[in-house]
């Protein structure tokens, strides 16, 4: 999945075209019609036939998305890589996309690989983390043991630049 759904469909494809894609470059033996519309059902647009005929441009940030993750699934893949898969979508909708990998993750049983600069990200998805810096893994482990006890600069760094609440003081 790329980071910007805008970006990520051909915005002369329909819905069920960009869905389709990679069915037709595997050479797909089954029924495409069905597979098309569970996907998009998997990836919570309903009734999928509704947008079998839509366009890119017709569609909202988490519907493009959503459009995004379907076409991942039509292949019926083992692990979804997504790259800083929420980063241009509003807060609401990047709560509906996280919650929607989760879920789809504990559902169908895959594994995800989620590469984010937002390390509140990893800390809500995660069961691992790994930091890279200049192209290297320079400190990897559990999600509470990187994030909680951090050890290289780096990924203090990180740690450093996200946001929190500070408390008032009486």
């Amino acid at each position: 999945m790329l980071q910007d759904p805008w970006a990520a469909l051909n915005p002369k494809h329909s819905v069920y075209e960009s869905v389709a894609e990679g069915l037709r470059v595997q050479r797909f033996a089954g029924d495409e019609r069905e597979r098309v519309a569970q996907s998009l059902a998997d990836a919570e647009l309903t009734p999928p036939e509704r947008y079998f005929g839509a366009i890119p441009q017709e569609l909202s940030g988490g519907q493009r998305q959503r459009v995004v993750i379907a076409g991942a699934l039509a292949v019926q893949p083992q692990m979804l890589i997504a790259d800083e898969p929420v980063a241009s979508l509003d807060a609401s909708v990047r709560g509906e996309i996280l919650g929607l990998l989760l879920d789809l993750r504990r559902r169908l049983g895959l594994s995800a690989l989620v590469i984010t600069h937002d390390l509140g990200l990893a800390w809500n998805i995660a069961h691992s983390v790994a930091v890279m810096y200049h192209g290297e893994i320079v400190e990897h482990g559990s999600t509470e043991e990187v994030l909680l006890n951090p050890q290289h600069a780096y990924t203090k760094h990180l740690l450093s630049a996200a946001p929190r609440i500070e408390e008032k003081s009486a």
